[in-house]
């Protein structure tokens, strides 16, 4: 299972933004970005130089981190994109909100994507009834997600269930929360992705 070195609070401040990587707390007041609004450092402070690369380099760094999935992942999404008819950086980002850990975040079976991927990796989670343990699986068109039933009573489980009450379900899925299973009805386009970066300088510095 890929992971981040850096701890997920240092990441959103290192690209001045919430990434939702730590669940409910990114909701609180413990949120550590409304404390300190700056890049972590001994020199955090003091003024960068953006040029027109560093720009381009924090917007993938976002899109990365948010979805938290590593260098070599990330190209390979976008090299699937390039071969793919559209819009390549609306297409980026479709693939990376159908993959299933990101799915089972927004249907509400989890707090947090890293918290998804734990669920996905120990056996909780199937896909259209079966075991599935990748947390990069790439879900189609009509295929249904559920928590397993042998997993439904695991306190993390149920404490995901109970938060994601207060949730807004993107009308591109269809999620029941008191059976924990829900089904991807189509793929979402560009307003429904929620992201805060932006593709088309993603797929500019790619292009290079």
């Amino acid at each position: 299972m890929a992971t981040a070195k850096m701890s997920a609070c240092k990441q959103c401040r290192r690209e001045k933004e919430k990434l939702f990587l730590k669940g409910q707390r990114c909701f609180s007041d413990k949120c550590v970005i409304e404390k300190k609004p700056y890049v972590p450092g001994q020199k955090a402070k003091r003024r960068l130089i953006e040029t027109e690369y560093y720009g381009q380099l924090r917007e993938k760094q976002k899109a990365k981190r948010y979805y938290g999935v590593l260098e070599r992942q990330f190209r390979n999404y976008y090299n699937k994109a390039v071969k793919r008819k559209g819009v390549t950086g609306e297409i980026l980002l479709q693939l990376l909100e159908t993959r299933l850990d990101n799915i089972v975040y927004t249907m509400g079976f989890a707090t947090s994507r890293v918290q998804a991927k734990q669920f996905i990796s120990h056996g909780h989670i199937q896909v259209n009834g079966k075991k599935a343990d990748k947390p990069s699986y790439q879900l189609k068109e009509g295929d249904e997600v559920s928590v397993a039933e042998s997993s439904k009573e695991i306190v993390p489980i149920m404490e995901a269930k109970e938060s994601g009450g207060s949730l807004t379900i993107p009308e591109w899925l269809e999620v029941n929360l008191d059976k924990l299973k829900g089904k991807l009805v189509r793929y979402p386009e560009r307003d429904e992705i929620k992201v805060p970066c932006n593709e088309q300088v993603i797929v500019e510095l790619y292009s290079k």
